[in-house]
């Protein structure tokens, strides 16, 4: 139950951040792809806050039933043990008055007799006694689980209100999607050249990111080859030094510069958002367009939708290698962790400088909130290992 209730929760919060992100988008009666995009996320998380409130339903169905059981079960303990008490009583008032008692000790053929009857009657006292103990005890533990019962009912009815609100709001804001997809089909010739515009400008970021890191990762093999020697052994065993190349990346690190590497593969599938909040907008690799049939996307990253304001923040710690601007991308910075780089893209205000060390979850600078593009604010995130592109998906948090 409390798994559930916090899964509900978190999904709670998604939703108020993909409501939050909604209401931020223009107040004008133009439905855009990106107001498509959040609507169709707000949906995802409405549905499975839906999904989770029913499953904590039906463990609370599952939590009252046994509930149930065990009060009835205990209600019937309860009356055999009053039942059985005052049998005892009973017994006690007619057999074993004071002066029944005194005779009965008294009348004993010898003193180990009389010491046996008396050790009965003390123990058949502690045994009314206990039985008083366990009638209270019970009754105690029965008011509790009928509490706990009547809580529980009311925590149900709450859920349950909550889930036929929830389903409301979701057959409006599918009919909402309904409306800005019909609207958005009408727009396809626009819509095509401004798909293929924002791909080019993608294309283009992305060149220059392989090159940068392309770049970074000659420089560090070069200075490596020409600071690391490699022995070599003459015929005459004696040895001499001449500079070498290194069988690859890693050996060109340094022993902390592993060491982060090493943490950094250590975390894969744990490692923090980029963000504090938000969803991921445009997953990585080919996608298929929300709009446009047989139109594909290609992401070499993927991209985060936030509320406007949010900062983007390192994921783990390391260095910032580059700082950079690509035409219509604002900044972009890339940040070292041994043979893993990650990159931030579409950033104002940038809050670090290169060579900086930075750690996990520190702010690098504000997401560009674009005016012209429905309020939308926006990251694009990448992750590498040398010179290979990675999905981030696989690497942070779910």
């Amino acid at each position: 139950m409390q798994e559930l209730e916090r899964r509900r929760k978190e999904t709670l919060q998604q939703l108020e951040t993909t409501s939050k992100i909604l209401s931020e988008t223009k107040k004008d009666q133009r439905n855009s792809l990106n107001k498509l995009n959040v609507l169709n996320r707000n949906i995802q998380e409405r549905n499975k806050l839906i999904n989770n409130i029913e499953k904590e339903i039906g463990a609370l169905e599952r939590e009252m039933n046994t509930l149930s059981s065990e009060t009835r079960k205990m209600e019937r303990q309860l009356q055999q043990l009053k039942k059985d008490y005052a049998n005892t009583v009973r017994e006690t008032y007619v057999s074993h008055s004071i002066y029944s008692k005194i005779m009965f000790v008294l009348s004993a053929d010898n003193f180990d007799q009389s010491f046996r009857r008396m050790r009965y009657l003390q123990e058949f006292a502690n045994y009314r006694k206990h039985q008083a103990a366990e009638i209270e005890r019970t009754k105690t533990e029965l008011q509790q689980k009928t509490e706990l019962l009547a809580a529980h009912k009311l925590t149900q009815e709450e859920i349950r209100q909550k889930q036929a609100s929830e389903k409301k709001k979701l057959e409006v804001d599918k009919r909402k999607e309904d409306l800005a997809l019909g609207e958005l089909k009408k727009k396809e010739g626009s819509l095509r050249k401004e798909q293929q515009r924002q791909q080019k400008i993608a294309n283009e970021l992305n060149r220059k990111i392989e090159q940068l890191i392309a770049e970074e990762i000659r420089k560090q093999e070069e200075k490596a080859k020409k600071e690391k020697p490699v022995v070599t052994e003459k015929k005459d065993t004696k040895t001499t030094t001449t500079p070498g190349r290194s069988s690859g990346s890693e050996h060109t690190l340094t022993k902390e510069q592993q060491l982060i590497s090493g943490n950094f593969a250590a975390n894969a599938g744990r490692l923090p958002w980029p963000t504090e909040r938000g969803f991921i907008s445009g997953k990585f690799g080919v996608q298929p367009h929300p709009v446009l049939k047989y139109v594909t996307i290609n992401n070499k990253g993927i991209y985060i939708q936030t509320p406007s304001g949010t900062q983007a923040r390192a994921v783990f710690e390391g260095v910032v290698t580059n700082l950079f601007t690509v035409s219509a991308s604002n900044y972009a910075i890339i940040v070292q962790h041994g043979q893993y780089r990650t990159v931030y893209s579409n950033l104002t205000d940038v809050l670090v400088r290169v060579g900086q060390k930075v750690s996990a979850k520190q702010n690098l600078g504000r997401i560009y909130t674009d005016p012209d593009n429905d309020n939308k604010t926006e990251m694009y995130f990448q992750i590498w290992k040398d010179r290979n592109i990675l999905n981030p998906e696989s690497w942070i948090a779910r």
